[in-house]
């Protein structure tokens, strides 16, 4: 059952009504629905065929790696159009991973990082070919 289900992205927020703003006005995603619940507000977003909900929690900005991300066919147009709308992207020196201009290439696949407002980090990705 769950095999055919679509996967939907939770990401943990400190202030909802920022990160709403943020992932709608800058990235560029569409609202959904939204509950002003008062204890724990939340918004579903769309992005192409999957969902991203937004939760207001005290653990929001505290992981250390990428929580959700974006497959993109074309990394550099995509993140070109980011740049566009204000998104700022992470430059990583770490091993093999080296980004040049935002944006790393690894075994053909291209990945690209930014934060948002939480510091929560969010990846676009291409997938190649392996080399």
């Amino acid at each position: 059952m769950v095999a055919n289900a679509r996967p939907e992205a939770a990401i943990p927020v400190s202030d909802p009504n920022a990160a709403l703003s943020y992932y709608v006005d800058t990235v560029g995603l569409q609202l959904l629905e939204r509950w002003d619940l008062p204890q724990r507000p939340m918004a579903r977003l769309s992005a192409g065929n999957g969902t991203l909900a937004l939760y207001e929690s005290v653990g929001a900005g505290e992981s250390r790696h990428t929580l959700m991300g974006f497959a993109v066919d074309d990394i550099e147009t995509a993140v070109e159009d980011l740049r566009g709308r204000g998104v700022t992207f992470e430059e990583y020196d770490m091993g093999e991973l080296k980004t040049e201009n935002g944006i790393a290439r690894v075994a053909g696949i291209g990945g690209a990082w930014f934060k948002d407002p939480d510091g929560n980090i969010v990846g676009v990705v291409e997938y190649g070919t392996s080399t």
